[in-house]
């Protein structure tokens, strides 16, 4: 069993690819946001337990999201590995990932990173915003500071992975197709 973890900024195509590559590798794709939203809308223990925070305006803390993750891992080992999109965001979120890897006897391949222009981003994510009905992807400001929480928060894990000679960069602009293809080759790699 093998884990991956899909990197990019919000608009650069983790979700569209994330699909492909379940379907391909037999993966379970677990994004961050998902569990959350499942978790709130169940009344899951866990759920109640992030809404005190949420309704706080607070971030939900690291253990929470961990004990998410891991309930959603032990609902799915009978797939050959996981695809994680939006997690970690931090280097204690990684730690605490790598430790519940090894824990569940999971093989940590690598991460992936979807790289492309903030501009192109920023475009693709005001179009999604017309079919969407997400507030967050109509609003040019609101997508220009979740890139620089990205850059703040996030990026600073690609140093962290690259040290660990666990982190391939993938152009994530062209065709749905031809980013698939890229990811692939990678994959192949670590699989």
């Amino acid at each position: 069993m093998i884990a991956i973890v899909l990197f990019g900024k919000p608009g650069a195509g983790k979700g569209t690819q994330a699909e492909f590559l379940k379907e391909k590798y037999n993966l379970t794709h677990i994004s961050t946001g998902d569990v959350f939203r499942y978790n709130l809308k169940n009344g899951t223990d866990l759920g109640n337990e992030a809404k005190v925070f949420i309704d706080k305006g607070e971030l939900v803390p690291d253990s929470i999201t961990i004990n998410m993750l891991a309930e959603e891992v032990a609902k799915n080992m009978d797939k050959a590995g996981f695809l994680f999109d939006g997690f970690p965001r931090t280097i204690k979120q990684a730690e605490a990932l790598e430790e519940l890897l090894k824990e569940k006897g999971i093989s940590f391949a690598g991460t992936i990173g979807l790289d492309a222009n903030d501009e192109i981003l920023v475009a693709r994510i005001l179009e999604r915003g017309k079919t969407s009905g997400r507030a967050d992807d109509q609003d040019e400001a609101k997508i220009r500071n979740r890139y620089k929480e990205y850059n703040e928060k996030t990026a600073p894990l690609i140093a962290f992975y690259e040290n660990k000679k666990m982190y391939s960069s993938v152009d994530g602009i062209g065709t749905i197709e031809e980013v698939t293809e890229r990811l692939s080759k990678v994959i192949d790699t670590l699989v």
